[in-house]
């Protein structure tokens, strides 16, 4: 149908009046939740514009794009975390030079019924997944039904869905890489590697030691969260059990930084006695003492590309996944000489 379909058209289809279908698009608590999630449905299948029903702060963007930010490994994850906010604020800069507006969804889906739940339910042109989590195959199954989001994280394999994200074996290579030409042979990887994205940094570590004809030390293989207390504590584990390296690569710059604080408050220097590289590029990483060496991914491209993608898929309803190149920035953490 047209964008010209009426009130009575959407009626006629739900099986319910048009008072009722005009309640359900006003988000009424006179219309209860099924029906309302149905009408809405019925409405984008039959491209019936919502933007008259919305509220009026809603009333004159192009479209409205809802961000929801998972839980990873049933840990909350903060939305002011730096590097989620960084993130944020690409797809804010991108959604405003497109007219559109950006509404940060507090709702965390859990199971398969939420997520289609979820999409069924809200009026938003498109949603922003923020990370994969344990949510690849739920994403894989709805995207038989739906094509209206993306998703934030890696490319996996057998995946139907779009995602972007930044080359992180690549990236994970080129910043163990860089230890090792440093002349580093016992680096330690801080990282949590049953997130997707983690777990690609982890095969481009494992890479350049094979490049090096080096193995590596399971030991120095260590589980840390994207917290800066978790870091802290896993330096602590190889400081107590005498376990020697030095180098750090950490999969984000939260972990890195949690790493050298660790490290100096234990006396240890850096980069002298073990050189630090981290994974984001957030902007604390250049004002930190010493200043973080890290692999750059560029959230504002990252904004613009998932903002440009969603809107696309509203009249292709197909979007193609892509991997946004990386780059290592050279700072005090690994010595700048």
């Amino acid at each position: 149908m047209s964008s010209r379909t009426r009130l009575e058209d959407l009626a006629a289809i739900a099986g319910v009046s048009i008072a009722t279908v005009s309640r359900a698009l006003n988000n009424s608590p006179a219309v209860n939740d099924e029906t309302k999630r149905r009408v809405w449905k019925i409405a984008r299948e039959q491209n019936y514009h919502f933007r008259p029903s919305m509220p009026a702060l809603l009333s004159g963007a192009a479209a409205t794009i809802a961000i929801v930010v998972p839980t990873p490994s049933g840990r909350p994850t903060l939305i002011s975390d730096p590097f989620v906010q960084e993130l944020i604020g690409g797809i804010g800069e991108a959604a405003r030079d497109s007219g559109c507006d950006v509404v940060i969804s507090h709702l965390s889906p859990k199971s398969q019924d939420d997520l289609s739940s979820m999409m069924t339910s809200n009026r938003a042109d498109g949603v922003i997944f923020l990370g994969q989590t344990f949510l690849h195959e739920r994403f894989n199954h709805l995207a038989e039904s739906e094509s209206r989001f993306i998703v934030w994280g890696g490319e996996l394999p057998g995946q139907k869905y779009c995602s972007i994200g930044s080359d992180n074996v690549r990236g994970g290579t080129r910043a163990a890489s860089h230890l090792l030409n440093l002349g580093r042979r016992r680096i330690a990887f801080f990282g949590d590697t049953d997130a997707p994205e983690v777990l690609q940094r982890y095969e481009g570590y494992v890479e350049a030691h094979r490049r090096a004809g080096l193995a590596v030390d399971p030991e120095l293989t260590v589980p840390s969260n994207f917290e800066i207390e978790s870091a802290e504590a896993a330096v602590g584990t190889l400081l107590e059990r005498n376990i020697p390296f030095d180098g750090v690569f950490a999969a984000s710059d939260l972990i890195a930084l949690g790493a050298m604080r660790r490290l100096l408050k234990g006396g240890v220097s850096i980069p002298d006695d073990v050189s630090v590289v981290g994974y984001d590029n957030l902007r604390l990483s250049a004002y930190s003492h010493p200043s973080l060496t890290t692999v750059s991914q560029d959230m504002s491209k990252a904004g613009r590309m998932m903002v440009s993608k969603l809107l696309a898929s509203t009249e292709t309803g197909t979007i193609r996944s892509e991997r946004l190149p990386t780059e290592l920035i050279v700072r005090e953490s690994c010595g700048l000489g």
